[in-house]
């Protein structure tokens, strides 16, 4: 009876796939070796066996599963050969064809009939697609697809540029011959291997025979049952919670049972021995289930994790495609392509990222005329990185360009009322500049296929910060370019949670979004407007009760700087968050513990609830809630605005004077104008002493106010530089700053400052009585 080859198409597409990526990965490192040696004027860089780090650093070999050789091109050749004998196998001759098309343009860069340039680069990743998207069609049910000619012709004409067994001029345009080459001058193909068949549910990654020496061997799982895997381990060590408490509970039984035991005491001694003696062992036994959990389970997570080359790499190519499509010419750089990520993250980070580069191509990078007028290089520099940082992954999308265009931003938010004009003016650069991931902006002036919708940017930010439980940083420097910076746990399936209690109850804080806990007394807490702060390295942040924050109540009214007023002090415990460029200082009843937890979905009926990403069972089936620390962040800023915008009840005249406040502590700036602006003072932010500098010289203010420690230009030289100019030389200038030193003093005072006050003894009182004294 013959046998049923159609059984077998399923575990053929997926192994159709794995190499069809080994090769998008060795045809980009032969881009990148042929782009260096076009821009190096030589052919030897751009030969088949030349190494791609010169655009790939630290990213996955091109070899992926098939493993390591000295020659990249001899994995790309048996990737293509192995779908084609698989693809005969089964009856496919459309793949089958299309694989040995691609396998005779491969077989001539191998032989270096043919060098690696653009144009047969560029078939290469035709032939490629093809392929794919031949696999695709019989992944979605198509029995026999078949290939399209043009396809075909294609790879046939670029290996048809190999004459005599000349290498071609790498810089020279492949001819438009459409002869189909000689199959009797193609080497042999080596015979199709057979696996034996396996069942349903995994296969041999790689047949023997197409396998490199010392490869790994690996075996296919479906995806639905390493989740249930990885979901039945973080089950079991849910459980080990509750084996714990009951620990706990069998001593506190003891402790009951034999307080002081009295009278019949052999017996009661014995007794008390042998249950303390289970006790020991019922411990000793639940340490080692829990050392074999967490073994188990980190086993499963890591059967789960995928590299970033999964994402990074077809998203270099698309970002050379879309720019060879508006006319701009980049070099797309990848580092840190070998860090692993969850499956469920790398599966949903794809499309930020694409977004990201989009829009650093679009908006960013400048025409190669007008790099040439700014003294940049013709070609851009765009970044694609990854990098581990503690307990998290940064990923990095950053070019070279014109950087993000604020003034463009604000008066686009201003057209579109996304703000008022008084609100605008208050903003710093920085604020300014988050408004690009609101939904529907965009500043481009026209619509096209890639800009001009206002999609894009907010789906980045809704995918990174909702989805992922990670955070987004932009960073612009005018006429040098951007950075977006991705910080992303590595899996959603556990976490490592910080637990604490505050009204009662217990709270889950993800640990990544900790930044410290700390004791202080509850005297160095100060009232500003619209709330409280105190000084935590060396920057002013926010104090909130995490109970009041959560129950959305106002502040209890106790907080009229206690100590200070010679109240009883009493310690406070702290809990500092941060949403990756701000910090928030949660007061606590107590730390209760922190450990490696499983983290579920919130149920349907919660997922409203933006102050919670997730639910945390502990001890004896006790639901915590994981709340979202960024989300925390940004409502006690809302509520601090608003607050400063009624004032405090405190304020006298208002005043006209306008300020300067230069610091590069976000927390520091939005207190310090909180402050003034509740008091009737008009307030500039400037975010270092250079941008400070150039804003006092831009305009005229009444006074400055500045920190010392700043990147770039410090608070001295930024004074001394401004008693420089006719404008402020008589100017109030007032340090703000946590140098106690007298020494420091002195150098403020010489660098010609009015006033040199300490945050560490800041209040507002002190600060508003010393612009009165100064004559604002």
């Amino acid at each position: 009876m013959a046998v049923d080859m159609s059984k077998f198409t399923a575990r053929f597409v997926e192994e159709s796939r794995d190499r069809l990526s080994v090769l998008l990965s060795g045809i980009a490192s032969l881009e990148a070796a042929a782009q260096g040696a076009a821009q190096n004027g030589t052919q030897g860089a751009a030969q088949v066996g030349a190494p791609g780090a010169a655009q790939v650093e630290g990213g996955t070999s091109p070899t992926g599963a098939e493993g390591r050789s000295s020659e990249p091109i001899d994995d790309l050749f048996r990737a293509a050969h192995t779908i084609k004998g698989s693809a005969r196998m089964l009856g496919q001759g459309g793949i089958g064809e299309m694989a040995h098309r691609l396998e005779d343009l491969l077989d001539a860069l191998r032989s270096r009939r043919v060098m690696a340039s653009e144009n047969i680069v560029r078939a290469l990743y035709g032939g490629v697609d093809a392929l794919s998207a031949l696999v695709e069609r019989l992944a979605s049910g198509e029995k026999t697809p078949a290939a399209t000619e043009d396809a075909l012709l294609d790879l046939s004409r670029a290996a048809a540029t190999a004459t005599d067994g000349a290498a071609t001029d790498p810089t020279a345009p492949d001819p438009a011959a459409a002869a189909t080459p000689d199959p009797a001058a193609r080497p042999p193909a080596a015979a199709p291997t057979t696996a034996s068949p396996a069942a349903p549910d995994t296969a041999v990654a790689a047949p023997a025979a197409t396998r490199s020496p010392g490869a790994p061997e690996s075996v296919r799982v479906r995806v639905e049952k390493l989740d249930e895997l990885v979901r039945l381990t973080g089950e079991s060590i849910a459980a080990r919670a509750h084996t714990d408490s009951r620990i706990e509970e069998l001593a506190a039984i003891e402790r009951m049972a034999f307080p002081a035991a009295t009278g019949d005491a052999d017996r009661l001694r014995m007794l008390r021995e042998r249950i303390g003696q289970y006790r020991r062992n019922l411990r000793t036994d639940a340490l080692a289930r829990s050392n074999l959990d967490g073994e188990l389970h980190a086993a499963a997570l890591a059967m789960r994790m995928l590299p970033l080359s999964i994402v990074f790499e077809p998203a270099a190519r698309m970002a050379r495609d879309i720019a060879r499509s508006l006319g701009k010419e980049i070099d797309c750089v990848v580092s840190g392509a070998d860090i692993e990520l969850d499956r469920q993250i790398i599966d949903r980070l794809g499309e930020p990222i694409i977004h990201l580069l989009r829009n650093a191509i679009d908006h960013g990078v400048e025409e190669a005329s007008l790099r040439g007028l700014a003294g940049k290089t013709p070609r851009a520099r765009i970044c694609l990185s990854a990098r581990q940082a503690e307990s998290s992954v940064l990923v990095e999308v950053s070019d070279d360009g014109r950087g993000l265009d604020v003034t463009a931003i604000r008066e686009k938010a201003l057209r579109t009322k996304i703000i008022s004009a008084e609100k605008a003016a208050s903003l710093s650069a920085r604020e300014i500049s988050d408004l690009v991931f609101l939904p529907g902006f965009s500043t481009s002036p026209i619509v096209t296929d890639l800009s001009g919708r206002g999609v894009g940017l907010d789906i980045v930010r809704k995918t990174v910060v909702e989805s992922l439980k990670g955070t987004i940083i932009v960073e612009s420097t005018p006429g040098h370019g951007a950075r977006f910076t991705l910080r992303l746990p590595p899996t959603l399936a556990i976490m490592r949670v910080l637990f604490a209690k505050a009204g009662g109850e217990i709270y889950g804080f993800a640990s990544h979004d900790v930044t410290a806990v700390i004791d202080i007394g509850d005297e160095a807490v100060m009232n500003v407007a619209g709330g409280r702060a105190a000084v935590i390295r060396n920057e002013f942040v926010p104090v909130r009760s995490l109970a009041e924050a959560l129950s959305a109540a106002p502040p209890s009214g106790h907080h009229a700087s206690p100590g200070r007023d010679g109240a009883a002090k009493k310690a406070m415990r702290l809990l500092v968050v941060n949403d990756g460029s701000e910090r928030l200082a949660l007061s606590i009843d107590a730390l209760v513990d922190e450990r490696e937890v499983v983290v579920k979905p919130l149920p349907t009926h919660m997922r409203g609830i933006a102050l919670v990403s997730g639910i945390i069972t502990i001890g004896s089936n006790r639901l915590v809630c994981l709340l979202n620390a960024p989300a925390l962040v940004g409502s006690t800023r809302r509520r601090r605005i608003v607050s400063a915008a009624e004032g405090d009840g405190i304020g006298e005249t208002a005043r006209a004077a306008e300020i300067l406040i230069v610091d590069d502590s976000l927390n520091t700036r939005e207190i310090e104008r909180d402050v003034l602006e509740a008091h009737g003072y008009r307030i500039t932010l400037a975010e270092d002493g250079i941008d400070g500098l150039a804003k006092a010289r831009a305009g005229k203010f009444d006074a400055i106010l500045t920190d010392v420690e700043m990147p770039g230009m410090d608070g001295f030289t930024l004074t001394e530089k401004l008693r420089a100019e006719e404008d402020y030389r008589d100017a109030p200038i007032i340090i703000l700053t946590s140098r106690s030193r007298d020494e420091d003093r002195r150098r403020g005072m010489r660098a010609g400052a009015d006033a040199y006050i300490v945050k560490g003894d800041f209040e507002q009182g002190s600060l508003l009585e010393t612009l009165r004294a100064l004559g604002l």
